[in-house]
């Protein structure tokens, strides 16, 4: 029995790695060991959705009435501001460069340093930071409950004063409500749709030399913590940097965090540049030289490049049926 599953496991490896005729569903299997496709949140309330999404977009939660969530989360940009690093209230500029919110549900901590446990902790954040809204919790209510519009909705849910308890969940309802599902590699991933060649072969490199190591799962990443530089250090610690590039270091307050950040999602990721946590890199190709060189030890030819690239962008979703941009 040992030596039966043995050539077995044997047979799935050679064909994987050879490409042998009748290698798609082995592949494939191998494949779906790593990933799972998006699965969109069910029983979402549609009446809270609805005023998540008003919420998301109303500047009266910035001191000066000047930026809202999506100031900085643009829906129609791959949910990111396209910005090095974001404009705050009173144009002031921020530190990390903004996340995606597409997809945001599935990420195990929330900021790339990992501050917020749950989406709804996050939203703390830029509430009360001076530079993102400058403003307060109390501030934001006394606004909204004067609007007789948003108090028509809020208390048909909630049937009850307006609170930021209430609030945030509205918000958080609204961005749960925000996957991307069906893909080209969800597609794949169901046995509906082959990759091409390219897109294969990328795949295979992504798998053979280590990436799925911190990318993985539903969100392709997003579930675990790693430091930027693993085999080939990305600072020069000889140096001093701004406080926000020592990542998960300036919550523990660990020296082994020091460096240390949350591992993105890469699910839409040729829609959301630029790239790591200050934005410091413009292009998909750049990042993806760089974190072969410093996570994995390696030189990606250009043409591994390519191919690499060619699979990251089959994972492209959709939303109401559509592809996003």
């Amino acid at each position: 029995m040992r030596t039966y599953n043995y050539l077995i496991i044997c047979l799935v490896l050679l064909s994987f790695f050879k490409g042998s005729v009748n290698a798609d569903e082995i592949q494939l299997a191998i494949v779906k060991s790593y990933f799972t496709t998006i699965k969109p949140e069910k029983n979402l309330n549609p009446a809270k959705v609805k005023l998540g999404l008003i919420l998301y977009k109303d500047k009266r939660f910035s001191k000066n009435n000047d930026v809202s969530c999506f100031s900085c989360h643009d829906l129609g940009a791959g949910g990111v501001d396209h910005l090095k690093s974001s404009t705050g209230t009173q144009k002031r500029i921020g530190d990390f460069n903004s996340p995606t919110v597409y997809n945001s549900h599935l990420n195990f901590v929330q900021t790339w340093n990992g501050r917020a446990a749950s989406l709804e902790d996050q939203l703390d954040g830029p509430v009360g930071s001076e530079v993102e809204f400058g403003s307060s919790w109390n501030d934001i209510v006394e606004k909204l409950q004067k609007d007789k519009a948003i108090m028509k909705l809020y208390t048909k849910i909630y049937n009850s004063k307006m609170t930021s308890d209430n609030l945030k969940n509205a918000l958080v309802e609204f961005e749960r409500s925000l996957s991307t599902p069906d893909s080209k590699f969800d597609e794949y991933l169901r046995g509906k749709i082959e990759l091409s060649l390219e897109e294969k072969s990328g795949l295979k490199l992504f798998i053979n030399n280590g990436c799925v190591s911190c990318h993985q799962g539903e969100g392709i990443g997003g579930n675990l913590f790693q430091k930027l530089g693993v085999i080939i250090p990305y600072f020069d610690k000889s140096k001093k940097y701004k406080k926000f590039h020592y990542g998960k270091f300036n919550i523990s307050k660990k020296e082994r965090d020091k460096f240390v950040f949350k591992v993105p999602s890469l699910r839409n990721i040729t829609l959301t540049a630029p790239y790591f946590h200050d934005g410091s890199i413009a292009t998909l190709d750049r990042a993806i030289e760089l974190m072969g060189f410093h996570q994995l030890g390696i030189k990606f030819s250009k043409k591994e490049v390519q191919e690499i690239k060619a699979f990251l962008k089959t994972l492209t979703g959709k939303v109401d049926g559509e592809l996003i941009k």
